[in-house]
C-alpha cells in the first residue's frame, strides 16, 4: 500500500527532517525492542552483529558509518558517522561476491512493498497467522519477518537462533509461518507449519507442498520470486542472460550514495538465469560459471547429482585455474564415511549419467566441511 502517512503509522516512524543510523548490536526479542525504539524516533537501523570479531566488527562500523551503537548490554556510544535521508529505515551489510561489505539502503517504503508483495503471495491472514524467526536478524531473510509482522499487527516470535525442538514447539503454541534454510527445515515437521519460506541455498527439489522456495536477495527487501513465479508487483526480465528485478521493494541506494539501478529503474542482480514457460530458472552467481575446454558449466546441476550419491554428505563444485584446461571442474565433497570417500571415478560415472560428459569433475578434493554463511550458502571465495 503507498502512502508515507500510512507507513508512517504502522511502523511507529517519527517524522524528522535528519536521520541518524544507529548500530544495534544484539540479538533475539531484544533486537526487535530496539528497533522498535529507533524507528519510533525517526532514525535509521543497522543491525551488527554481536559475535563479530573486533577486527570484522570495525571494518563494518568503518564502511557502514553509523552516527550511534547500542550495544549487547543496551549501553549506547556516539560514533563520528554520516546521518541518513529522511525515510531511510535499515542499512544493512551485505557482502555480495566480492567479500568486501557494502550497506544496502532500504526505506520504510520498499520494506512495507516487499511485506506487502510476499504476504500476498503466502495468503497471509493477519487475524490468525503468527510469525516465527529463527533466521538471523542481521540478514534480509530474517528482518524480512520482523517487518512482515508490524506491517500487519501479527504476532511475533523471535529466536536468538534455530533450535530444531523449540521451532517445533513454537508450531504446536500457534506459529503457523516462518523461514529456514534446507538444512534446518530438513530437521524439522515442516507440516507443523501452514506456510515455510525455504531460501538461503540451494533448494531441494522436492520440496513439501506447504514450502515455497525463494528467490531474493539484500537488495530486493527479501523474496521477489516464489517456486519460480514472480510474486505481486514484482517485475523481471532476462538480459544477456542475467537476471534483472524491478519493483517498489529494491533499495533507494548503497550507503556509498550510488544506485545499482540503470534509469528505468531495473536493478542488475548478476545473477545468471532464464525464463521457460515464464517461471524464472537461476543458474548462480555469473562468477560462478566454469568454462572449461570452451564449455560452460554451471555448479548446481552437478552439484545436484553428486549429492545424490550416498557415499557424499556435502558437495560444492567450482573451477580452478588450469593451464591446458582455462578451468578444470573441481568437486569439493564432504564424504559421508570420512574412511571411504568416494573417488574421482565415482563421480563422473554418476555425472555422466546424467550430463554431458565434460560436466563431469576432473578433480576432486575431499574436505571435512564446506564453509558457510549464517544463512547455510557455501563461501565459494573462501574453497
Amino acid at each position: 500500500m503507498a502512502g508515507g502517512t500510512r507507513t508512517r503509522r504502522i511502523l511507529g516512524l517519527a517524522s524528522s527532517p535528519m536521520q541518524e543510523l544507529v548500530a544495534i548490536a544484539q540479538t533475539g526479542q531484544r533486537f526487535v525492542e530496539t528497533l522498535s525504539k529507533v524507528w519510533e524516533r525517526g532514525d535509521a537501523a543497522m543491525p551488527l552483529d554481536p559475535r563479530l570479531p573486533d577486527s570484522a566488527r570495525q571494518e563494518l562500523l568503518s564502511a557502514l558509518a553509523p552516527t550511534r551503537l547500542i550495544d549487547a548490554d543496551d549501553s549506547e556510544h556516539r560514533l563520528k558517522g554520516r546521518l541518513v535521508d529522511s525515510g531511510d529505515a535499515l542499512v544493512i551489510a551485505t557482502s555480495g561476491s566480492t567479500g568486501t561489505p557494502k550497506g544496502v539502503v532500504h526505506t520504510h517504503s520498499s520494506l512495507e512493498a516487499s511485506a506487502r508483495s510476499t504476504s500476498s503471495a503466502l495468503g497471509v491472514n493477519a487475524s490468525t497467522d503468527q510469525w516465527l524467526c529463527c533466521l538471523p536478524l542481521t540478514h534480509i531473510a530474517g528482518l524480512a519477518i520482523v517487518v512482515r509482522a508490524r506491517t500487519f499487527e501479527i504476532p511475533l516470535i523471535v529466536h536468538d537462533r534455530f533450535d530444531a525442538a523449540s521451532v517445533e514447539t513454537a508450531a504446536r503454541e500457534g506459529a503457523t509461518l516462518t523461514s529456514l534454510v534446507p538444512t534446518t527445515l530438513a530437521r524439522i515437521d515442516p507440516q507443523l507449519f501452514h506456510r515455510i519460506i525455504v531460501g538461503g541455498q540451494a533448494t531441494p527439489e522436492h520440496l513439501p507442498a506447504n514450502c515455497r522456495a525463494s528467490y531474493g536477495m539484500t537488495e530486493t527487501g527479501s523474496a521477489v520470486v516464489f517456486d519460480g513465479e514472480m510474486l505481486p508487483g514484482v517485475e523481471l526480465r532476462i538480459l544477456d542472460g542475467e537476471i534483472q528485478i524491478r519493483g517498489d521493494m529494491l533499495l533507494r541506494c548503497y550507503r556509498d550514495g550510488t544506485d545499482p539501478r540503470n534509469a528505468e529503474g531495473w536493478f542488475p542482480t548478476n545473477d545468471a538465469g532464464e525464463l521457460i514457460d515464464g517461471r524464472l530458472i537461476v543458474h548462480g552467481r555469473r562468477g560462478d560459471l566454469i568454462i572449461s575446454g570452451g564449455e560452460k558449466i554451471w555448479p548446481a546441476p552437478v552439484e545436484e547429482s553428486i549429492a545424490a550419491l550416498s557415499s557424499v554428505n556435502e558437495v560444492a563444485i567450482i573451477g580452478r585455474p588450469d593451464d591446458e584446461w582455462g578451468q578444470v571442474v573441481t568437486a569439493i565433497v564432504v564424504a559421508a564415511d570420512p574412511s571411504a570417500p568416494p573417488t574421482l571415478d565415482d563421480l563422473r560415472e554418476h555425472v555422466k549419467q546424467t550430463l554431458p560428459a565434460y560436466c563431469a569433475p576432473r578433480r576432486i578434493e575431499v574436505v571435512d566441511a564446506l564453509p558457510r554463511t549464517t544463512l547455510g550458502k557455501v563461501e565459494r571465495r573462501s574453497l
